[in-house]
């Protein structure tokens, strides 16, 4: 999508699974479309150690473009073991990950036992104060245990971004409020998203864009295998949504995105 003055609007695309098997036919192709539709940098979530270690892979190969992050997801959180897990992503944060993550709460597919994945959260949570990096969260049906959560990393010092939010109002000021970000995917231009006074709530400087590839398409590509290049779609409902102009809001996300996870983007 183009701004007022016709060009493409920049932006970074904060969460894409670029490590999932759907891209391992093309990823070089997908990394190249993202960049010719307007993207200047990548954040690979590594939701697994598995997809961690591609992760980092994937951004040594695309150097101030690509940049990985390291996390155990909470559908895995039943097989989570801090005392074996923990010191293998501190690595992978040491060397070269950007942030936490993706971790969270998943209250709607339970895939672990809630428990666990509290328990799997917080040793994250502790992880991300101890590195000093953001943490990446996924959150469904858990608002009352995110709000916890959340309050214990702002006592131990750790920020971070919702991810592709679809939360509600309150959640969301409460994030907002403990210094954390908002992020918002393909899902927002979906016939059945009815939350537009959510996406004008999030204050300029604390909102992200993201495609969450190879999931959540948007409209016009919905069904279709989901990549970076189509974040120009959702920036632009979102630019639309907010009465903003495209290219504005893309360079403000953009550089919310550099702030967050302090990247080192290459040299325009």
């Amino acid at each position: 999508m183009a701004s007022q003055d016709g060009r493409p609007s920049i932006f970074i695309d904060s969460h894409a699974h670029l490590a999932d098997a759907a891209f391992a036919g093309d990823r070089d192709a997908v990394v190249t479309r993202a960049r010719q539709a307007g993207a200047i940098g990548i954040v690979c979530i590594g939701e697994s150690l598995p997809a961690a270690l591609l992760a980092a892979e994937i951004a040594a190969a695309n150097p101030g473009f690509v940049f990985a992050t390291a996390g155990i997801h909470p559908h895995d959180a039943a097989g989570f073991d801090a005392a074996r897990d923990v010191p293998r992503l501190r690595d992978l944060l040491r060397d070269s990950a950007v942030a936490v993550g993706e971790c969270g709460l998943d209250y709607h597919y339970d895939n672990s036992p809630r428990d666990l994945q509290r328990a799997a959260f917080s040793a994250q949570i502790a992880l991300a104060a101890e590195v000093k990096k953001p943490l990446v969260v996924h959150t469904r049906d858990a608002e009352d245990d995110t709000r916890s959560m959340i309050r214990e990393a702002r006592t131990v010092g750790a920020t971070g971004v919702l991810h592709c939010y679809t939360g509600s109002r309150s959640l969301a000021e409460f994030a907002i409020d403990a210094g954390w970000y908002i992020s918002f995917s393909g899902i927002i231009t979906f016939k059945k998203w009815s939350d537009d006074d959510l996406l004008r709530l999030v204050p300029e400087n604390r909102l992200l864009v993201e495609s969450d590839s190879p999931y959540l398409a948007p409209v016009p590509f919905r069904g279709k295998r989901n990549e970076p290049a189509w974040v120009a779609h959702t920036l632009a409902k979102l630019a639309s949504t907010r009465d903003s102009d495209a290219g504005e809001l893309g360079r403000m996300t953009a550089a919310n995105a550099e702030r967050l996870f302090g990247l080192a983007l290459e040299a325009a």
